[in-house]
């Protein structure tokens, strides 16, 4: 627990102070940590946007890494909150769960990537600046949980990405849909046309200079009320595919803000798309090097949502 006496010269909202006390927090730390009950002014919890003055005393339920920066010399994975939770791991190769909301890589030192190098690191099975660094094979969504491939070699990189490229790999998804697809399993085509300025796509019906075609596999496990819960099979794999597809048939993932409804995601309460990279199968593959994998099936916890909606509470 820490403990610190306001001096702000004027009144201030109780975030702001925070974050000029400890630049190390973000927005979202914060606003988790009150749902969590770890800020108390005054001894009491109060909302974020509370002014707080001269005297408050605030007491912060936070580790003290959370609170202090990463020392600027020390490599970025080293911040990291904690390693990646890995599902299946050997000499060339590991797969890993990501959460829904923490991105794959970019400029902050909590990702993904960074979460598997802290893990390689700590176990000692890697060390900054010597061989090979684990790297990713493919990405997900920011707001997608699910299954990540990262090598661990040169060697089998390629492998990997080759199998991707190849659409060897088959990738299967669960979903949450505002509203029920029919026919309740189809196979959806068509071609999905980047727009980089506006950081999303759309799916047109017929070939146009830039798109690209796509393949979505579909089939309905569950239905309650105004919601399915959907098995999704990627044949390709474009950007923001399945939840364009879908958004396309008027059957938008739950918790999308891009491509769903904000008004259904308010009243459900959901943060992130109801989208889980759940399955990952790979074919027979002679290479030594992914004999490991070859020939077999490695799943993502099914997430919270599949139950509730299968015993209708979520609906």
């Amino acid at each position: 627990m820490t403990a610190l006496t306001v001096t702000a010269p004027a009144p201030v909202r109780l975030d702001k102070y925070l974050l000029q006390q400890y630049p190390a927090l973000s927005l979202g730390a914060l606003n988790k940590a009150l749902r969590q009950n770890k800020i108390k002014l005054n001894g009491k919890k109060q909302p974020l946007a509370t002014r707080v003055r001269q005297g408050d005393e605030i007491r912060l339920y936070l580790q003290e890494e959370q609170l202090t920066p990463p020392s600027p010399d020390g490599p970025p994975f080293l911040a990291a909150r904690c390693p990646a939770e890995l599902v299946y791991e050997d000499g060339q190769l590991l797969i890993a769960h990501k959460p829904a909301g923490l991105p794959v890589e970019g400029n902050g030192p909590d990702t993904l990537l960074n979460r598997i190098l802290l893990g390689q690191y700590q176990a000692g099975s890697w060390q900054p600046g010597e061989g090979f660094a684990p790297a990713l094979c493919h990405r997900l969504d920011t707001g997608t949980s699910g299954l990540v491939l990262a090598a661990k070699t040169a060697g089998a990189e390629r492998l990997l990405t080759g199998l991707i490229r190849e659409r060897r790999l088959q990738k299967t998804y669960l979903c949450v849909t505002f509203g029920r697809p029919e026919p309740p399993a189809a196979t959806l085509t068509g071609w999905l046309l980047k727009d980089a300025a506006r950081g999303r796509v759309s799916i047109l019906a017929g070939p146009r200079p830039g798109a690209k075609p796509v393949e979505t596999r579909y089939r309905t496990l569950a239905v309650s009320g105004r919601l399915a819960l959907l098995e999704v099979e990627l044949i390709t794999g474009r950007t923001h595919q399945i939840r364009a597809h879908l958004a396309g048939i008027g059957c938008p993932i739950l918790g999308d803000g891009k491509y769903g409804s904000n008004a259904a995601n308010r009243e459900l309460r959901f943060k992130y798309q109801a989208l889980c990279a759940w399955r990952l199968r790979f074919p027979k593959l002679d290479e030594p090097a992914l004999a490991g994998v070859s020939g077999r099936a490695f799943y993502a916890p099914e997430p919270w949502y599949c139950a509730q909606l299968r015993e209708g509470r979520l609906r």
